[in-house]
């Protein structure tokens, strides 16, 4: 391999990401490597079955269910997202993930988690670990103080995009002299130091290395858009983000600013694919 596809996380800002798949997957573009989190994870996973329009199915159709989105999850289980929801009962029922089409594909899809003890990085492979997708997607998009933390591997894990939240390093550690780039936030932005309060030491107290990453995220943030700049100007690296500052935040259930924001990336992604061919014609 020597192409990847990078994908950031981002919540609700994802569905950027997925018109951006879209406008790939219409015009037949797939990389033999594709690694995201969060978000960018979950919208990889329906790039790599090939179902053009699930994404858009399963984060803006079905974002004004109750059980998706709302204040009632967190009244009953503490999770603003209903896990359950979005990891079961919509793959497996109302929006149907094709499976057998993921497991066969020849592309590799590699997930990013953080473990919650250590604070670093885990990142799992659809060659290794594929039969359990539903369950590491879950643990890549969960989010402090919105989500529980997932056990599995024997580890606790949570949200991928708080130790790495653009991946590109792990893609070029992984043989990717070359990478795409899709982000969700406009150039230009770069993010703050996350705020302490009382309450968010309290209830993750037992898990100091998510508590370490969560303090130097946006340092890493920052410091990863610094290189992947350098790297553009180098010619190695192609990135698409949005180009103007997005009315869409982490969590949004206006359906109008979701459906805005997700035929801009289609648009977006439409309008550069020439550009794009030369990039990758040059690997």
């Amino acid at each position: 391999m020597s192409i990847g596809l990078v994908l950031e996380g981002g919540g609700s800002r994802g569905v950027y990401t997925a018109g951006v798949l879209k406008s790939l997957m219409v015009n037949n573009r797939y990389f033999p490597y594709v690694i995201g989190v969060s978000a960018g994870a979950c919208n990889a996973s329906s790039y790599i079955s090939k179902q053009v329009d699930r994404n858009k199915q399963a984060t803006i159709d079905y974002v004004i269910h109750p059980e998706y989105l709302s204040i009632r999850n967190w009244m009953k289980r503490r999770e603003l997202f209903g896990m359950d929801f979005i990891f079961d009962k919509l793959p497996n029922k109302l929006v149907p993930f094709d499976f057998q089409t993921f497991h066969q594909a020849e592309e590799e899809l590699v997930v990013g988690v953080t473990d919650c003890m250590t604070g670093e990085s885990i990142y799992y492979k659809k060659s290794k670990h594929g039969k359990d997708l539903l369950q590491i997607l879950r643990a890549s998009s969960s989010l402090p103080l919105v989500a529980p933390a997932v056990q599995y591997d024997n580890r606790i894990l949570m949200d991928g995009g708080i130790s790495d939240p653009i991946p590109i390093k792990q893609s070029i550690k992984d043989g990717n002299t070359k990478n795409v780039v899709i982000l969700t936030r406009n150039r230009g932005y770069y993010k703050k130091p996350q705020s302490f309060n009382w309450y968010l030491r309290k209830k993750y107290q037992q898990y100091p290395g998510l508590l370490a990453a969560i303090e130097k995220r946006h340092k890493v943030y920052n410091e990863t858009l610094q290189f992947l700049f350098e790297e553009e100007k180098k010619g190695n690296v192609f990135i698409v983000c949005p180009y103007e500052k997005l009315q869409v935040g982490r969590v949004e259930k206006n359906q109008r600013k979701l459906l805005d924001l997700y035929n801009q990336g289609c648009k977006d992604m439409n309008n550069r694919l020439d550009d794009l061919e030369q990039f990758i014609a040059a690997v």
